[in-house]
Formats: C-alpha cells, sequence, structure tokens
C-alpha cells in the first residue's frame, strides 16, 4: 500500500550526518512502508535461519545456535532483531501507533548491525570465501541497505533520551556479552571465519576477536551520538520540548 505524499512527515533541517538520505529517496521509502516492512521481515526470517534455525536439521537446529547456550539465544541473531525492530517501528508508525522505543531501538540495530557486517566482511576477506561470491556479495549490501534504513527513522521519530536510553542499554548488553562478559558459556558475537570452529566450540582467537569487538564498540558509541544529536537538533528546531520525554 503507497501512502499519498500529504500523509508524510515534513523533513525537518537536520545536519546532513543524521539525516544523509536525500529527501526524494526518504519520501519513496515511507510510501512504500509496507512493502518496507514485508522485506525486513523476510530477512529477519532468512537470518534466523542463517543462524541456524532450520525446520530440515534434526531437532530443528543447526549452526550459531547448537553452539550456544538456550538461554543466551535472544542475544545472538543480532542483524535479525536489527530488522525486526525496524519493521516493528514503521509497521506501528504506518497504523498510526509510533513508538519511541522501538523507533531507537531500529536506529541503533540498523546503524550498528548494518554496518558492523560489512566492516567484518571487508577485515577478513579471505577467510569469507567459503560463502561465494553472490552470498558474499548479499550478505554486503543487503546490510548497508539496513543503514540507509536506519537513515529515515528521524522522519517518524523524535528519539527522546528515555528511548535511546533503552537502546544504548540493550546494545551495550550485546556488546559485553558478546565480546566480554558472556555470562553464560563463551562470548556469544556473531561467528566470523577468522576465529576457528571446532567440535568444542569456538576458539575465539584474540586478534579477530578484538578487531570485531572494536568495530562493534564504536558503532554503539556512533549510534548514541547521532541519535542525540538528533534529539538536540531537533529540540533547536523547536520540535517537542526538553520535558518530553516519553
Amino acid at each position: 500500500m503507497e501512502l499519498p505524499v500529504d500523509d508524510l512527515p515534513a523533513r525537518e533541517d537536520l545536519p546532513w550526518y543524521v539525516a544523509p538520505v536525500p529527501e526524494l529517496l526518504e519520501d519513496l521509502g515511507l510510501r512504500l512502508v509496507w512493502l518496507v516492512v514485508a522485506t525486513n521481515v523476510l530477512g529477519t526470517l532468512f537470518g534466523f535461519y542463517y543462524y541456524g534455525l532450520n525446520p530440515l536439521a534434526e531437532g530443528f537446529v543447526e549452526g550459531q545456535f547448537s553452539l550456544e547456550p538456550l538461554a543466551m539465544w535472544p542475544l545472538v541473531p543480532d542483524s535479525p532483531v536489527a530488522t525486526l525492530f525496524i519493521a516493528l517501528a514503521f509497521g506501528a508508525w504506518a497504523l498510526g501507533r509510533s513508538n519511541e522505543y522501538l523507533t531507537a531501538l531500529a536506529f541503533f540495530g540498523c546503524l550498528k548491525l548494518g554496518a558492523w557486517t560489512p566492516f567484518v566482511l571487508l577485515a577478513f576477506q579471505a577467510d569469507f570465501s567459503y560463502t561465494g561470491v553472490l552470498m558474499y556479495n548479499f550478505l554486503f549490501w543487503s546490510h548497508l541497505a539496513m543503514v540507509l534504513q536506519g537513515f529515515v527513522l528521524h522522519r517518524i521519530g523524535d528519539f527522546p533520551v528515555r528511548a535511546v536510553a533503552v537502546a544504548v542499554a540493550w546494545y551495550l548488553l550485546n556488546d559485553v556479552v558478546d565480546y566480554f562478559v558472556p555470562v553464560v558459556g563463551d562470548p556469544h558475537h556473531t561467528l566470523i571465519p577468522a576465529e576457528e570452529i571446532t567440535a568444542s566450540g569456538v576458539v575465539h582467537t584474540p586478534g579477530p576477536h578484538r578487531v570485531a569487538a572494536a568495530g562493534a564498540v564504536a558503532l554503539t558509541v556512533l549510534a548514541t551520538f547521532l541519535a542525540l544529536a538528533t534529539r538536540v537538533k531537533k529540540l533547536e528546531l523547536g520540535v517537542g520540548s526538553l520535558d518530553d520525554l516519553r
């Protein structure tokens, strides 16, 4: 379903670094919002399959899910959860039920995971040769498209502080259990082939592990800065107030 142009929220005069997507492309994405939602739902389903939920596998589980403790599963499929957040955020807006918490979580997820995956694909390019050219390019460009989507969210949300705080807490928790304090078992970050996978689990080689961790933490910091910068610029333009933290 295409939304009429008159129903779209106005594009505010924000700095390029928080709104780098051309207005024409933003408008197109918002008008075709249900196609965007459906695409992200399909991406979420593929992502869970990629991580190992497979109805054809023995016990319906293989891949990384088969290596992880069940208690940590919600923190394992980072990109599928990010695409789920953005599908829910855009869907809620299209239904007239915008939710600032979903919008903030979607922004963090799409910016962080959308950029982290191409980062590790380039950093460990030789190790990803097993994926083949088509899958490598699909992973690379589809994740960059997540970043693009994330930068449209300023049109449907104001990034109030409480919502940003929830997103920061969720993605900092992900960073902690993925790289530093796994809580249960070993670190839970997305498998990268530069680390050895053995019958007993993943060998988290210090070099690649630190590179992946540095990228993840840097992107969490960047997402926090951009979300709060968007909030500040909107307040300067008179959108909302300092007391509007809902």
